[in-house]
């Protein structure tokens, strides 16, 4: 995806029991799409700075969804009962979704988890990339990248810093 291109429609099992669809967060003024899953290192280590993002940010109007692209064949740690567990585990306060036919990671062009795609009003593509600048150490981090695109687009601005480099594990292809 580039920046300006409409979010790619889905329809999506969550760990809540309900099918969730793109349509079902209309009345958010910001999307974040998170491409995750249960066993990367980088996603865990992640995890709570997403929860307090979506704590922080949802009464702002910014609704978080994480999907689950990995293949469960080779990676059983992403099933959709594991998923379940996590989420419960940790409370997550977003949508954690399963794309079991990897779909949607390809409509998006997902490559790594955790990857963001961050979305205006209209659906439009505004911010992609990383959380920040130091995946490890939190107390370390220098540049926030998701909250100052955030802040932008709640403050009716473009992102300064529009793409950055996802890092962290690359999704699980299916065979």
């Amino acid at each position: 995806m580039k920046i300006g291109d409409r979010a790619p429609d889905f329809t999506l099992p969550g760990v809540d029991g309900r099918i969730h669809r793109l349509t079902d967060y209309a009345g958010m003024p910001v999307l974040v799409v998170v491409f995750s899953c249960n066993h990367c290192p980088y996603v865990q280590a992640y995890e709570d700075r997403l929860i307090a993002l979506q704590q922080e940010y949802g009464p702002r109007g910014v609704q978080v969804v994480a999907i689950n692209s990995n293949d469960e064949v080779g990676y059983p740690e992403d099933s959709f009962p594991e998923m379940i567990a996590r989420a419960s585990a940790k409370a997550f306060p977003f949508p954690y979704l399963r794309d079991a036919d990897q779909r949607t990671a390809h409509a998006y062009g997902a490559t790594h988890t955790p990857q963001l795609f961050v979305f205006d009003r209209e659906r439009r593509l505004r911010y992609t990339g990383k959380i920040d600048d130091n995946w490890q150490r939190p107390e370390a981090v220098r540049r926030r990248y998701l909250r100052d695109a955030l802040d932008a687009l709640l403050g009716g601005a473009e992102p300064a810093e529009p793409v950055t480099h996802a890092i962290g594990c690359t999704i699980k292809w299916a065979e």
